[in-house]
């Protein structure tokens, strides 16, 4: 199978809803690697790479997010794989 990533970019009410805390729990247990953080802007960012099965589940559930999220559009772009990434970080930002 092969390995990709994909970087994604969520608006709606994706902010103050645990939305990088679930993001984290979904890649991790799909073997996805990568980060997530906030925006200035009140939008999500994310990395994933992985197994293109499993990056794509992550992917999907990014588009319905945690309960209290209202997602309204997700953008995503095939990236060229990065093997040296490790694990799945919340970036802590200025967008606190």
């Amino acid at each position: 199978m092969a390995k990709i990533c994909v970087h994604a970019v969520i608006s709606g009410r994706v902010q103050g809803v645990w939305f990088r805390h679930f993001t984290r729990e979904q890649a991790q247990a799909s073997a996805v690697t990568g980060w997530v953080r906030n925006l200035s802007d009140g939008r999500v960012e994310a990395l994933l790479c992985g197994e293109e099965t499993a990056v794509r589940h992550v992917e999907a559930w990014l588009s319905r997010g945690p309960e209290l999220a209202n997602v309204a559009e997700v953008t995503s772009t095939d990236r060229e794989y990065q093997p040296d990434l490790d694990g799945f970080d919340i970036i802590e930002t200025d967008a606190e």
